[in-house]
């Protein structure tokens, strides 16, 4: 009988992962990652870890399975907090949830279960994987889960074929309301509770004030770019090379100060991401503000009027190689080879046809059409049909 550590979240999906496999005849293991206890930046009674952990509990005891809590917060902290502040600073946009899969869920994690003898750990992710040979080996593939609209194959697009063999999802061929529906069933306290929501472990935090522990307010000014601004205005150009003409759609445009008008003030550039429209408080324009870009250097928020603004849209970005990751090793481009994939920059994002690029100094990822928001510091994750192959942080 094989030996499972089943991730117990507090949730439904990781309660019906547990009962799954315990109904497959597995020797089932709860564990509850206790990952955050600064109560000073959650929101009271939202997403707290001592309910969560009760929960979890329960569920456990309905399964009569063995439970335990372990404490990660230390490694939660120098691995995904630490992290999150330096991105911020520099400017980008972290993923938490694809790091604490990667570190936390299914390295940490994943090194306590083996130590209790575990073959294999289980989450409730909404994912699948099966394996075939290639080259007289085992390669494990990571497949989107069966429900499209809870599909959370892009926060797992980091992971290893050495993490993949150790990992079970037992809920990846279920849709939510069929989980929700086993769940009442078989009469888990988790069964009606709703989805957590907010940053992996932490839970529904304000995020400015989280941010603001370590990175502190500094007033600065908001400029909106009118949409008929120059530095939209792109001239016909021929190019030497295909890696010239990637380069030049993979630009940023670099905003000065006097491109715009200032239409208000804000705390901190890096309290901001690409694409925000909440938080910006500025009124009395014909349609919403959008930010186009940040400059943290400067302190300056640089918006634009509306989500279809010029100034949201490019059509490629690059990947740098010390960043890039290939779930599937065998499938890694060599230099000057090209893919047809597609590919998605944000969790639920339907996914866009793209063609991958291997150049010297990376990989560039060049989309059909023109894409909203792209956002450095986040993942960009490419797929072959119902396949994730690789990722990479945004450059």
């Amino acid at each position: 009988m094989k030996r499972v550590v089943v991730g117990l979240s507090g949730g439904v999906d990781s309660s019906v992962a547990a009962y799954l496999l315990k109904e497959q005849g597995y020797e089932v293991i709860g564990l509850f990652m206790k990952n955050w206890h600064d109560d000073s930046v959650t929101i009271s009674r939202e997403c707290e870890w001592v309910e969560d952990s009760n929960d979890a509990m329960m569920v456990a005891e309905k399964l009569g399975i063995p439970f335990q809590t372990v404490d990660l917060s230390a490694e939660y902290k120098e691995r995904i907090v630490d992290y999150m502040f330096g991105e911020y600073e520099r400017g980008r946009t972290p993923n938490p949830d694809v790091l604490c899969n990667r570190e936390i869920k299914f390295d940490v994690f994943l090194k306590i279960a083996l130590g209790l003898g575990a073959d294999y750990v289980a989450t409730g992710h909404y994912c699948r994987k099966d394996v075939i040979a290639r080259e007289e080996k085992e390669t494990y593939r990571l497949l989107a889960g069966k429900d499209s609209n809870k599909d959370q194959s892009y926060f797992l697009c980091q992971l290893s074929q050495d993490q993949l063999s150790r990992i079970l999802f037992p809920i990846g061929e279920l849709t939510k309301p069929e989980v929700r529906e086993i769940a009442a069933r078989e009469e888990l306290v988790t069964a009606g509770k709703k989805d957590s929501q907010g940053l992996c472990f932490v839970g529904k935090v304000r995020l400015p004030e989280f941010l603001q522990q370590k990175l502190k307010p500094k007033d600065g000014v908001i400029v909106e770019v009118p949409a008929s601004s120059e530095s939209y205005k792109k001239e016909v150009r021929h190019f030497e090379n295909k890696e010239e003409e990637l380069a030049y759609h993979a630009r940023k445009v670099r905003y000065e100060k006097t491109d715009g008008k200032v239409v208000g003030k804000h705390q901190g550039a890096h309290y901001f991401t690409k694409g925000q429209r909440k938080g910006l408080n500025v009124g009395g324009t014909a349609e919403p503000l959008f930010v186009i870009d940040t400059d943290v250097e400067e302190n300056i928020i640089y918006t634009g009027q509306g989500k279809d603004h010029p100034g949201l849209f490019r059509r490629t970005l690059f990947v740098t190689n010390d960043e890039a990751h290939w779930v599937r090793e065998d499938l890694a481009l060599p230099l000057d080879g090209s893919m047809k994939v597609k590919a998605r920059i944000r969790y639920r994002q339907p996914l866009q046809e793209a063609t991958l690029y291997r150049v010297d100094g990376g990989l560039y990822v060049d989309f059909e059409t023109p894409q909203s928001a792209i956002t450095e510091g986040q993942f960009v994750a490419w797929y072959i049909n119902d396949e994730l192959v690789g990722s990479g942080v945004i450059s």
